[in-house]
């Protein structure tokens, strides 16, 4: 244990030799890998796009939809770990930034960022001489919710799968459930929730396969919320994953992350 400042030397007793060496304190979490390219699609603050380029190209293009329950505080870097580990198998990762509550973002400015990026993204990319073949989408925790939104939407981007990570896919019982202390009522701002949620604005089936990716254990975002989204919508898919929480799927060497990258692989 790493020994306090403040303690006095001379009180700590000498160490045992017999005991062995002293541990060592746990080396600091790895930084967040820098992405090699940010690219921006508007003239806000927020406007930029996460570039992760792969060293042996698949052919697919990957949005990554960062969440964050849609608080200005967690912004985009938290996901380059499980950006980087998309771009080590292949994946040209975009991961866009948008405004979010307590920084200028809210309903709708939020999504409208999302869906502005998204608009952007095949010029941008085009510009960096940057081809793919094929477009996945992932959205997790609240950026599952953006994620699903822009499937309400026409877009220039033909997305093969959708795939909504713990996803806040249901907003009437996201907000009755007080998640993440509030976070639906403060993202509204008072308008209707059925202007914001997936659950009423999506009927038939979308273009893309849809997935939804859920741990059984997750207390951020219960499972009952995706379990309510595919009873509403047959043609999404879910699959549920024992004994993982909310925050696995962000970690390359889990379990969580292995199904989203099955995920990601699969076509309509």
């Amino acid at each position: 244990m790493p020994q306090d400042p403040s303690a006095d030397p001379a009180s700590d007793p000498a160490p045992d030799p017999a005991s062995g060496p002293a541990t060592d304190p746990a080396p600091d979490p790895a930084p967040d890998p820098a992405p090699d390219a940010v690219v921006r699609y508007a003239d806000h603050e927020d406007a930029l796009i996460d570039l992760h380029l792969p060293p042996e190209p698949n052919g697919t293009l990957l949005v990554l939809v960062h969440g964050g329950f849609w608080k200005h505080r967690y912004d985009r870097t938290h996901t380059r770990h499980q950006a980087r580990a998309f771009a080590a198998a292949g994946y040209l990762v975009a991961t866009p930034e948008y405004r979010r509550v307590g920084g200028g973002g809210g309903w709708p400015t939020t999504a409208y960022d999302v869906a502005a990026a998204v608009t952007a993204l095949p010029d941008l990319l085009a510009g960096l001489g940057l081809t793919y073949e094929r477009a996945a989408m992932t959205g997790h925790s609240a950026g599952g919710h953006l994620a699903l939104w822009l499937l309400s939407r026409p877009l220039p981007v033909t997305f093969d799968v959708v795939a909504g990570l713990a996803p806040v896919c249901d907003l009437v019982l996201a907000d009755e459930l007080g998640l993440g202390d509030g976070a639906v009522a403060r993202f509204l701002g008072g308008a209707p929730v059925a202007e914001a949620d997936p659950m009423s604005l999506l009927g038939d089936a979308p273009g893309p396969r849809v997935l939804l990716v859920h741990g059984i254990a997750d207390e951020e975002v219960p499972v009952d919320l995706s379990r309510r989204f595919v009873a509403a919508h047959p043609w999404a898919h879910l699959t549920e994953l024992p004994g993982t929480g909310h925050y696995e799927f962000l970690d390359p060497a889990s379990t969580a992350f292995r199904a989203v990258e099955s995920a990601v692989r699969s076509s309509p």
